[in-house]
């Protein structure tokens, strides 16, 4: 698991490889992660958008922005948790992403959550002994 704590809010990440989505021979390599949200908080928020900084292999880093999180955007009250589970395809075995949460404060204001850095490692990613 990967943590990060931004403006009283943890964000938990935990990333597993899926052999069974993935076909290495075609340059395929498929990742499920679950991020799970929690309001340490006072305050209500809302999450409204995503911002995903994607690096595969090569270092060659993609970006993906967007509403919400698989189609929601929740509200967190006071101490509450949102957790899902999303993919991520990559054409290398492995890679790592981090990104950020706008969120919406009861009290009209923005700010940025934190995701942390983890890591997008396969069975399939050759060790290079120095």
């Amino acid at each position: 698991m990967y943590q990060a704590e931004t403006h009283g809010v943890r964000v938990t990440a935990s990333p597993k490889f899926m052999d069974s989505e993935s076909t290495p021979d075609q340059g395929r390599y498929f990742w499920a992660y679950t991020i799970e949200i929690e309001n340490l908080s006072s305050r209500t928020m809302q999450l409204m958008t995503r911002h995903w900084v994607i690096t595969d292999g090569r270092g060659e880093v993609h970006e993906v922005r967007g509403e919400g999180v698989i189609g929601q955007q929740p509200v967190l009250q006071p101490g509450e948790r949102f957790s899902y589970t999303s993919g991520c395809p990559l054409m290398t075995p492995d890679g790592s992403m981090r990104g950020v949460y706008a969120m919406l404060g009861e009290d009209g204001a923005r700010f940025d959550v934190e995701v942390p850095l983890f890591p997008l490692d396969s069975p399939y990613v050759k060790k290079v002994l120095h």
